[in-house]
């Protein structure tokens, strides 16, 4: 689906999914809610204040594999690879999207678009509404599942849930640091795993040059004349 901006939700590689859980359950529910919602926030933070790098498979292409680079000052950079090939950056809000992928996603919701050959190295702006985050933040509609804690890479991490009608997100976080190690989703009969890793260190990410953007009308209007 896309929202009222026009980006393809789908490309949230990193399967962050913000969905409404229906109900609020008992009372046992509710103080595990509690719980998730302060891990979740301190993970969020975390996340977003911390370079870091990610790779798995992802569920929004048949085949696909997606890697990741997120640096608070630089933006986030992320590369996907398999059936359909292509990158996403974002940075300030705005987000960038290369031709190929974005048509990928378009091509999945039924729009049948040929990117031309001159548009085949330009990338399609976006207005992230909800902040590169969105790539990776998790919900705090999330759940604790301590059934599911165990050891990720050595680390004891605590297991969070998000649910919706078509898909499942378990998130691990580590107990002690508070990142996310490992994203395990179910979405539309596709499953993935993600690592989270290399928190703190160093990236170069570098954003597309202006001549190579184009607005998602521009694109729309160059794809379909």
């Amino acid at each position: 689906m896309f929202n009222k901006n026009g980006i393809a939700l789908p490309l949230v590689l990193s399967a962050v999914l913000i969905a409404a859980l229906a109900g609020c359950g008992d009372g046992a529910e509710k103080r595990s809610d509690a719980n998730a919602v302060s891990l979740v926030k301190a993970a969020n933070a975390r996340m977003l204040n911390e370079s870091f790098h990610s790779s798995g498979i992802t569920t929004a292409f048949a085949g696909g594999k997606q890697e990741m680079w997120s640096d608070p000052s630089q933006g986030l950079h992320l590369e996907v690879t398999g059936g359909v090939s292509g990158d996403v950056y974002c940075k300030n809000g705005t987000a960038y999207t290369s031709a190929d992928l974005f048509a990928a996603a378009l091509r999945q919701r039924g729009q049948q678009i040929t990117v031309p050959a001159e548009l085949r190295s330009a990338y399609v702006t976006t207005k992230a509404d909800q902040g590169c985050d969105m790539y990776y933040k998790i919900a705090e509609t999330g759940r604790r599942a301590e059934g599911k804690d165990r050891a990720v890479d050595g680390k004891q991490a605590q297991a969070v849930e998000v649910t919706a009608a078509q898909s499942k997100d378990v998130y691990f976080i580590d107990k002690d640091q508070q990142r996310l190690l490992l994203l395990e989703s179910q979405r539309d009969g596709r499953t993935s795993a993600t690592t989270y890793g290399s928190f703190g260190e160093k990236f170069t990410i570098i954003l597309p040059a202006a001549e190579k953007t184009l607005t998602m009308e521009a694109f729309r209007a160059r794809v379909t004349r």
